[in-house]
């Protein structure tokens, strides 16, 4: 039921205005999206946004959470997996330990991650290069993230609460999707 691409998207209409102009310039200068954090309260489609990403620039997408990256040994999988162009959505960004966020900024920055191997005298460290993958980062409570965390991102969007007419149109397209008559004025009313 979830929309796919960025015109099928109810409400946010700046947001996706601004999504619209990111992803035509992404296209014609054949580059990655850049790092986006969406933040607002629950419900309110940062992770529809996320999922109509790459549908719009034709990639793929791997998700994971904050709360299951408790160690940057964690993270390594999504970056070294990521491919050209992809994205990586972590759902409550603000819930990721320090340790992993520090872990995850040469990543952002150089697409890069550095890897130590052994202990003590005999310990070296490997960089290893990654493909240039976006990151999209999703909270509810952004003033919880470090400040060089957000900033980071390059893109920054706020959503904010639907009016009545957008749950409105929602509520009636969702019915059509899903087969179901609404009596008139119900889906207003529904929205209310």
């Amino acid at each position: 039921l979830r929309p796919r691409l960025l015109r099928e998207v109810n409400g946010q209409k700046a947001v996706v205005q601004r999504l619209g102009i990111a992803v035509n310039a992404c296209k014609k200068l054949k580059e990655p999206l850049s790092h986006m954090l969406f933040d607002g309260p629950p419900g309110l489609g940062k992770t529809t946004f996320a999922n109509v990403l790459p549908n719009e620039i034709g990639t793929s997408i791997q998700i994971t959470s904050g709360p299951a990256l408790s160690k940057p040994a964690d993270l390594l999988p999504f970056l070294t997996n990521a491919t050209q162009g992809s994205i990586l959505f972590i759902d409550e960004v603000h819930r990721m330990p320090r340790v992993v966020e520090e872990f995850i900024y040469p990543a952002m920055e150089d697409f890069r991650v550095d890897i130590v191997l052994g202990e003590g005298l005999n310990a070296r460290t490997i960089s290893l290069p990654l493909k240039r993958f976006t990151l999209i980062g999703a909270t509810t409570r952004s003033g919880l993230l470090s400040g060089p965390m957000r900033d980071r991102f390059k893109m920054h969007e706020h959503l904010d609460f639907y009016s009545v007419a957008e749950l409105a149109e929602i509520v009636t397209i969702n019915a059509r999707k899903l087969q179901t008559k609404l009596a008139p004025g119900a889906a207003h009313e529904i929205a209310q």
